[in-house]
């Protein structure tokens, strides 16, 4: 008998609600972003957040079973996103999640985000790639893991630092772009010439994987405003080479994503890397990744746009393998930033 499982994601600035069938078959998902509301800030706020969260939560849910042709009483299970994220934000999904889970007498589970991103990068695919390496990148995660199967992941290594997408974000400020600034940066990237500047890549000293993007980020601005601290940053108009230098920031942020996940893919002796999370969405990273991936003989697997940013749609897919495990949680699930 097929399980109908509803994911709940609001560990952020998106509030998701998903139904999937037996951990693959996606049935709706449902998505309200909060992008243009932190937009002049230049970053989420946490507070402004989690009001959003309460007040978008039950009409998620509702449109995510209305497009999956379900009602309350057809699902199985409930899963929700427990860590990491904003509390305020992961509270106001925990508590609902329990909440429908106790009015319906079906079970919740609780579901780890960045385990979330790992598995939505195998739900499109006819196979489950079980062993493999999973790069999760996004604006704050960039980490490296060792996937066993769905429920066994194993950190070997991450960012020392900053993230890649908070590294875009930083970028974007420094040349006058809005914000998110990935999608931002890309776009501007695609007039200017990638290798044009000398930018700073970090290499891991030993063999465990690791990033670092601070000095990238560091050395963009330097070439914008220049060494003095007290200048103010130039206005956009004012930056003649400002493509040249998207583009150089991209290729250089991109060749560390992909040098360093290969390097490990091979030490690890794994046929397959899953990228994940929201900067899996960026084209030259996809494109750089799958190319060089497969000169090493390994094949480089990416969700759909849609799966890459926060989403339900994953949270459900992994929460039915919690389900089967017979990992349920009880009244007292509680939610935790890290």
């Amino acid at each position: 008998m097929s399980a109908l499982v509803l994911g709940i994601e609001s560990s952020c600035d998106e509030t998701a609600a998903s139904v999937v069938c037996d951990g693959r078959e996606i049935l709706s998902s449902v998505v309200h972003s909060q992008a243009s509301m932190h937009a002049q800030y230049g970053g989420v706020v946490p507070e402004i957040a989690g009001r959003s969260h309460l007040a978008q939560i039950t009409p998620v849910i509702e449109a995510a079973l209305q497009q999956a042709g379900a009602g309350f009483r057809d699902l199985t299970c409930i899963a929700v996103t427990t860590r990491p994220g904003l509390i305020g934000s992961l509270l106001v999904g925990v508590n609902t999640a329990k909440a429908l889970a106790w009015s319906l007498s079906i079970p919740v589970v609780g579901v780890h985000h960045i385990e979330a991103h790992v598995y939505a990068a195998t739900m499109e695919h006819a196979e489950y790639p079980w062993p493999c390496l999973a790069l999760v990148v996004s604006g704050g995660h960039s980490s490296i893991y060792r996937a066993h199967s769905p429920l066994r992941i194993e950190l070997l290594g991450g960012t020392l630092d900053d993230a890649a997408g908070e590294a875009f974000d930083k970028v974007a400020h420094i040349l006058g772009l809005g914000y998110p600034g990935g999608p931002l940066v890309s776009k501007l990237a695609e007039g200017g010439n990638p290798r044009a500047l000398r930018l700073p890549s970090y290499r891991a000293r030993d063999e465990a994987p690791a990033f670092s993007f601070s000095g990238l980020k560091t050395a963009v601005l330097y070439h914008v405003r220049g060494q003095n601290m007290a200048r103010a940053l130039p206005r956009p108009e004012e930056i003649p080479d400002r493509a040249d230098i998207a583009a150089s920031f991209e290729q250089a942020l991109v060749d560390a994503l992909v040098n360093e996940t290969l390097r490990t893919a091979l030490r690890e002796g794994l046929s397959r890397v899953l990228v994940a999370g929201g900067v899996a969405c960026n084209r030259r990273l996809r494109h750089e990744m799958q190319s060089r991936a497969a000169a090493h003989g390994i094949t480089a697997l990416f969700p759909s746009p849609a799966y890459c940013t926060d989403n339900a749609a994953m949270i459900a897919g992994l929460g039915y393998h919690h389900w089967r495990a017979g990992q349920h949680a009880g009244l007292d699930l509680d939610a935790a930033p890290r």
